[in-house]
Parts: C-alpha cells; structure tokens; sequence
C-alpha cells in the first residue's frame, strides 16, 4: 500500500478519541439498486433544472446583481437617489434619501428616512425594522444584507442586462461513482480556523472533521468546514474542494459540495452535486478559496463546469 493511502486508513485503524462512528478504511461508492439509482438520477437532475432556472430568471440570479457595497469601517450606509448616499439608486419610487442601514450586532436595523419611503420584507411593508441576513425590496430593487462578519449591500435589479447574457450552466454528466454515503470523522475538539475570500477577507470557521473516500483507485480525504457567521446553521457543513479539473473543465477557483445528514448518522456526499461559487458567475459576492489542505490529486468529472460568465463584466442598471 502506498504511504499516502497508508496515512489515510490511520485516523480509521487506531482508537477513535472524538467519537465519531467506526469505518475500516475510506468509503466506497454508494451500491444502489436500479430503482433507488433511477431516483437519485432523478433528484440531481431536477436540482439541475431549477439551477438553471433560477439564474435565469430569478430577481436574486447570480446575473442580476449589479452592485456591491461594503460597510468597511462605516456603522451605517444610506441608500437613495441622491448623489450623497453611499448606495445610489436611480429609478422610479425610490426617494433621494431612502433607507440608512445599519450594522447591529450579528444583525441589520434598517430605517426609511424621507417621508414617502418604504420598504418591503417578503410581503409586509414598512419603514422600520431589524433582522438578520437577508434580502429586502426597495422599488425593483432587491437589497441582499450580507453579513459574513465583513458586512455589504448587494444589489439586484430585474432588469441586468446580463439576465439576457444567460447561456445556462454546463454539468458533467450524472455518475453515481461519485455518490458516498459516509461518517464524518469529526475531531476530538474542532478547531477554529480563518478561510480567505475572494475579496480578501479573513472570514472565520471551524473545521469540524473530514471525510474519507475512494477515488478509481486513489484513497482521498477532504476536510468539512462549517463558516461561523450569522445565518449559517450547526449542520451547515461544507466543503472547499480544489481538483484536476479546475482551469480546464471546471471554475479556476475550485468549486464546493455540501454534506446531508442520513437518518442512520452518516452524511451524503455527491459530487454529482458540486458547484461553483457564486464569483464565478459575478464580482460582487465574497467566496472561500478552498484551503491548501483540500487539493485533490485526482480529477473529479462530476457536477458543475466552468461556469463561462466570469470573464464578463458586471452589467450595470441603476435607471
């Protein structure tokens, strides 16, 4: 056996300190029936098709995001049609001076401030309220509040002009070689670590254990992570992953594939389902690099490919 793989099947063979559930060595791919395969084709196919449909059509699409703006050192950021505000948006029933913002703890007051603005959360209008990460409405704008512990306005507008860009999103074919279902093999005690961004952001997280698994003939091993910010949940694991295929056939970057939970304890992982960050597709959103420690040696010709819109300029449509 070769060292490498020697070193894998260890954290297995000796006595488990954190207690994670037993495995003899790195998981193999999932056996499933013809019918129970049909299913799981199914399922990431469906999963495909709204994919696509939600970034074509979506007013939150990757492609209808226009604009970005971070709080930096600033408590707060006032939004409206005139030239002072921080986030100028210039459209019909939007005010000069429209909403201040603010930074509250893990969370966002948000105040109108002219005395014909409004704002709207899901279906309730209103002028005053504080909540946690997410999206409001001002006029057709949408205001994505972004936390992240590096706090930002994303704006999105029905109207990009790169909604019309859209050219769909190209997938490997379904390969159920690429489907485990597998323990998490957690620490003893999770360590907290820092994962860089995109926009060079030192965002912090936990490395909760890692998981083990076979590749053809190449035992491989990925560390999960879970982002510690607001709105990420205690079973929000992820992982960052770079392969061969990164730069041919698939994002530069990396790409990433989230854990399910089974109800017999061990977790789902399905490359079939892995994908692209979100500045893949534009240059306003902050993204983790995938850790040194997550580059496999190995090409993994499952889920998402190149995503073909990072080499676009952002569209730009405040009016």
């Amino acid at each position: 056996m070769k060292g490498f793989q020697l070193l894998l099947l260890l954290p297995f063979l000796l006595a488990d300190r954190g207690g994670a559930q037993a495995q003899t060595g790195p998981a193999r791919p999932v056996t499933l029936q013809k019918a129970a395969a049909a299913s799981a084709a199914a399922e990431i196919e469906k999963g495909r098709a709204e994919s696509r449909e939600w970034l074509r059509s979506d007013p939150q699409s990757y492609l209808a995001a226009i604009d970005r703006v971070d709080f930096g050192e600033s408590a707060s950021l006032t939004v409206g049609s005139a030239a002072d505000n921080q986030v100028r948006l210039g459209a019909e029933g939007i005010e000069p001076h429209h909403l201040r913002i603010s930074v509250d703890g893990d969370r966002f007051r948000v105040q109108a401030l002219d005395a014909a603005a409004r704002f709207r959360i899901k279906d309730e209008v209103k002028r005053e309220a504080t909540v946690g990460p997410s999206a409001i409405q001002v006029g057709r704008f949408t205001l994505r509040l972004s936390h992240q512990r590096f706090p930002a306005i994303v704006v999105f507008d029905p109207r990009s002009p790169r909604l019309k860009s859209y050219k769909g999103i190209d997938y490997f074919p379904i390969d159920l070689s690429y489907r485990y279902e597998l323990p998490l093999i957690r620490d003893s005690q999770p360590e907290k670590i820092v994962i860089v961004s995109t926009r060079g952001n030192r965002r912090s997280a936990e490395r909760v254990g890692w998981v083990s698994f076979w590749v053809g003939k190449t035992a491989c091993r990925l560390e999960v992570t879970r982002l510690l910010e607001p709105g990420v949940g205690e079973n929000d694991l992820s992982i960052f992953f770079c392969d061969l295929t990164n730069g041919k056939e698939t994002y530069p970057l990396g790409r990433y594939v989230d854990l399910r939970k089974l109800d017999n304890g061990n977790y789902l992982l399905d490359f079939n389902q892995a994908y692209s960050p979100a500045c893949a597709f534009s240059d306003y959103y902050n993204c983790p690099i995938p850790p040194k420690s997550n580059r496999l040696g190995v090409a993994i010709r499952a889920g998402e490919k190149d995503s073909h819109y990072s080499h676009q300029g952002p569209g730009v449509s405040h009016q």
